[in-house]
């Protein structure tokens, strides 16, 4: 029988919890109910996390690593900094429509109960979200795009439409896509 590459027992407890978040009725997730998906002890969980708080770290660091690759992508593919502002946006409601459970995540809910700092390092996460909004819009103010003035609460207001509709598409069982009209809301916001 062929062993476990390193690192895919860890993968796949990862991907057993964002499937788990995945639930509409989004239950508090226990690791003997992790467990048990993974048709293993609680004790094997434990030999690849010692907390749950680190498996939720292991998802937050997955989200982190996705979404700013992406978006440094974006920046090195476009120099328009109003093309680079609407891919940002764009790609934060798209990796949520195609990461549900992940979508827990990024907006707290599945981290209520868990350790203080899961959610200060999701704030931290927003916080870089903007910065890189923030980067966009500068660069699209220097193009004649806006005022320099209206950088930084341009950037909050297209965060904020974010975060609003990943809330919206958790709290709807993941039905209202917000992906949904996005484009146009998007060209509204940027207007």
């Amino acid at each position: 029988m062929a062993s476990t590459p390193p690192g895919q027992r860890r993968l796949d407890i990862l991907q057993a919890l964002a499937e788990m978040l995945e639930q509409p009725k989004g239950d508090k997730i226990t690791t003997a109910a992790l467990a048990r998906k993974l048709g293993f002890s609680e004790a094997a969980l434990y030999r690849h996390f010692a907390s749950k708080a680190q498996m939720f770290e292991g998802l937050i660091e997955f989200i982190e690593s996705s979404v700013f690759g992406l978006i440094n992508q974006i920046a090195e593919r476009h120099d328009d900094g109003l093309t680079q502002a609407r891919d940002i946006v764009g790609m934060l409601l798209h990796f949520a429509s195609q990461n549900p459970g992940m979508t827990r995540v990024l907006i707290g809910e599945a981290l209520v109960n868990e350790d203080d700092r899961l959610q200060l390092r999701m704030n931290q996460f927003y916080d870089r979200v903007e910065l890189a909004l923030k980067q966009a819009l500068r660069v699209a103010a220097t193009e004649g795009h806006g005022r320099e003035e209206e950088v930084a609460p341009r950037a909050a207001m297209l965060a904020s439409f974010v975060i609003g509709r990943w809330h919206r598409y958790a709290k709807s069982g993941f039905k209202n896509n917000p992906t949904q009209d996005a484009p146009l809301h998007i060209a509204l916001l940027l207007a």
